[in-house]
């Protein structure tokens, strides 16, 4: 393996360092600068101004819990992506894999009713 077969690898490095280097220079020489007793001071959040009495938003345990089974949900979805991906090649090989696929769906729809039994998808109770 020679140097050269390195070259993109280094170039796209490079692009990534001066891109990061860009970025940052222009938040300093564009972005705002806080002025002291303003109202730059606070908190917020996408650039609302807070109201009085609104800063402290109290979400609920049940908005959590989904968020997290969503997510638990979501990546277990993206491990089927490499079998689609691959899915041609292992059926010219004659590689069975539609069954181990399908148990781990079977498995994902068991937890999904389980969750859904359980009422943790349920807003209000």
């Amino acid at each position: 393996m020679t140097l050269e077969s390195y070259f993109p690898v280094l170039v796209q490095m490079l692009l990534a360092g001066s891109l990061a280097a860009v970025i940052i220079v222009a938040s300093v020489v564009f972005g705002q600068r806080a002025k002291s007793n303003t109202i730059s001071d606070s908190a917020y959040e996408c650039g609302i101004v807070p109201l009085a009495g609104q800063e402290k938003v109290r979400f609920s345990v049940k908005f959590f819990i989904v968020a997290m089974l969503f997510i638990l949900f979501d990546v277990e979805i993206v491990f089927l992506i490499p079998w689609v991906l691959v899915y041609r090649d292992f059926l010219s090989a004659n590689i069975p894999i539609v069954l181990p696929v399908f148990f781990f769906l079977f498995l994902l729809v068991l937890g999904l009713l389980y969750e859904m039994k359980k009422g943790a998808l349920e807003w209000e109770k």
